[in-house]
């Protein structure tokens, strides 16, 4: 993918991006939970093989836009393409991982159950578990280093164990393109540096990984593109390119320290 150009217009970024060859284009996303805009006419790109961040303030919209990317809230306008095609489409070829903090974990069902949840498109309403689902399941939970609780409750596992639980029913689904919303919030190291590794995997294997992410300070390890938003798009492209101190300081209206992140350029990190 070319990159993309970016220039200042009175302090709104706009940008020409390059369509071909996305994994995710969105064009005119705009989302109102009530009188005022939450996204507002916002375009984004992700390359396929893509390892994209979600970064901005609280309110952004980074969360929102996700839901709307998929259908999860219904946009005001905007349109969606998936590998080149119309969403409805390319749904199949997409798995989604939600904040952890939006799911009933009292629901009673155990973690293997669970990760089946990602095949029921497959399986369909009658839900006819072969022994090839099943070995799938464990194989996608000894990926996230889940094996042992297989039979356990959801609802008894640790908010870390829960969120790897989530993300082994999102590899069930053998997808293509993984949307994560805050995928370690809430979660101890250990869990962290589980879920970065199987997202590096699903890169090499040449899938495509959006996440909203808070941490800026593992951005540069963790990620190779970044996607700015504060309402409107700030900026995108790979992360050398659109997470600088100057596109952090419009995102984040001036409230932010960039010194770390300048300093991260510099070396290299």
């Amino acid at each position: 993918m070319a990159p993309v150009t970016l220039a200042s217009d009175k302090g709104r970024v706009i940008g020409t991006p390059d369509t071909a060859g996305q994994a995710l284009s969105v064009r005119g996303m705009t989302v109102s939970y009530g009188a005022a805009p939450v996204v507002f006419s916002v375009d984004m790109d992700v390359p396929q093989g893509a390892m994209m961040a979600i970064v901005g303030p609280n309110g952004a919209g980074k969360s929102t836009l996700l839901k709307a990317v998929l259908g999860i809230v219904k946009p005001l306008s905007g349109q969606v393409r998936v590998f080149d095609r119309a969403l409805k489409e390319a749904l199949p070829r997409v798995a989604y991982v939600p904040q952890r903090a939006s799911v009933d974990w009292d629901f009673p069902t155990r973690v293997i159950d669970v990760v089946m949840m990602g095949m029921t498109r497959e399986l369909g309403l009658l839900r006819r578990v072969r022994p090839h689902h099943r070995a799938r399941a464990m194989d996608c939970l000894a990926r996230v280093g889940m094996t042992d609780f297989a039979a356990r409750q959801i609802g008894q596992l640790s908010g870390g164990q829960q969120q790897r639980v989530f993300l082994a029913r999102a590899l069930a689904q053998q997808a293509d393109l993984y949307l994560l919303d805050e995928p370690f919030a809430g979660v101890d190291a250990a869990t962290e540096a589980a879920i970065i590794a199987v997202l590096k995997e699903l890169r090499a294997e040449g899938k495509t990984v959006v996440a909203v992410h808070h941490d800026l300070s593992t951005v540069p390890d963790y990620f190779t593109h970044a996607f700015l938003i504060n309402r409107s798009r700030i900026a995108q492209g790979p992360v050398a390119e659109a997470f600088t101190p100057e596109t952090l300081d419009r995102a984040y209206g001036g409230r932010l320290a960039t010194a770390p992140v300048a300093q991260m350029a510099d070396t290299g990190a």
